[in-house]
């Protein structure tokens, strides 16, 4: 796909007092958006969340990463952590996000899902729950589902939850967060791979995992 048929900007989103910054790229004729939710210690230039995108945009889906906290408070929670497990106010930002793109004339009418890793994907599931008719997917990349226990029984978008198979402890997380889905879910273990899934094509094997479940769904 060229770069001319693509829409690639930084965007400002407006939360509450705060504004916090995003990267949008809408590929010509994307079949819908995915709005991407980091945990602590990454940003909307992660190399592993832009090489997904990066893929999701070859496949025509849009894709929008944001960085859920502002650079003030990312340097404070740098030291102190007071941000990272704030799964509310994370969430909260994830939801201006969603509307905010609503009203954004290159991505207004494109369905919409989220991808969310590790605490992020907490906020994610927790929008999701919040926006029922909107939300049409939702994967989770080592993600922290349990942070949204309470919120997951209202979950209505189809959800993917991947796991690498030596992340032991957050597998046992996640299998028991599957447990109180009750929409079409799956559980998507990648052999040999860690938390980070750093391991020579793990990385490859969760994209195709996510956009499979993407393109089925949005």
């Amino acid at each position: 796909m060229n770069s001319e048929n693509e829409k690639r900007n930084e965007v400002k989103i407006p939360s509450g007092e705060a504004t916090i910054k995003g990267n949008l790229q809408v590929p010509q004729n994307a079949k819908g958006i995915v709005l991407f939710a980091h945990g602590s210690g990454s940003s909307r230039f992660s190399p592993r969340n832009t090489y997904v995108a990066g893929l999701m945009n070859k496949r025509s889906i849009a894709t929008l990463l944001i960085d859920l906290l502002t650079s003030e408070e990312e340097i404070v929670d740098e030291v102190t952590g007071q941000y990272r497990f704030d799964i509310d106010l994370l969430a909260k930002r994830l939801l201006d996000s969603t509307n905010w793109l609503r009203g954004h004339s290159a991505a207004k009418n494109l369905t919409i899902g989220y991808y969310g890793a590790s605490t992020g994907a907490a906020a994610a599931l927790i929008a999701a729950a919040n926006l029922p008719e909107d939300i049409k997917a939702v994967v989770s990349r080592g993600g922290r589902p349990d942070l949204a226990a309470k919120h997951l029984l209202k979950v209505k978008a189809p959800t993917l939850l991947i796991v690498g198979g030596n992340d032991a402890e957050v597998l046992e997380l996640n299998k028991q967060a599957l447990q109180l889905i009750n929409v079409e879910k799956k559980l998507a273990v990648v052999p040999g791979a860690t938390h980070l899934f750093e391991e020579p094509g793990k990385l490859q094997e969760v994209s195709n995992l996510a956009i499979d479940w993407f393109i089925k769904h949005l």
